[in-house]
């Protein structure tokens, strides 16, 4: 599975930290979603890109 944050897009609302912390997390500096592992729960994943607002998550199977 590849997992990408689109930086562009993405505005901290931090709702991909909260479906799956192990995989996201927030950067303090940027205040964007920044990436802690290459894989993790597929389901937790698939919420995190749901749930985020603006659409800046992408996974691939």
């Amino acid at each position: 599975m590849k997992i990408t944050v689109d930086l562009g897009r993405c505005q901290g609302y931090a709702n991909c930290v909260a479906a799956a912390p192990d995989v996201f997390d927030v950067d303090d500096a940027t205040g964007k979603a920044v990436l802690l592992a290459a894989e993790g729960d597929a389901a937790e994943i698939r919420e995190a890109a749901r749930s985020c607002p603006v659409a800046a998550i992408g996974m691939e199977e």
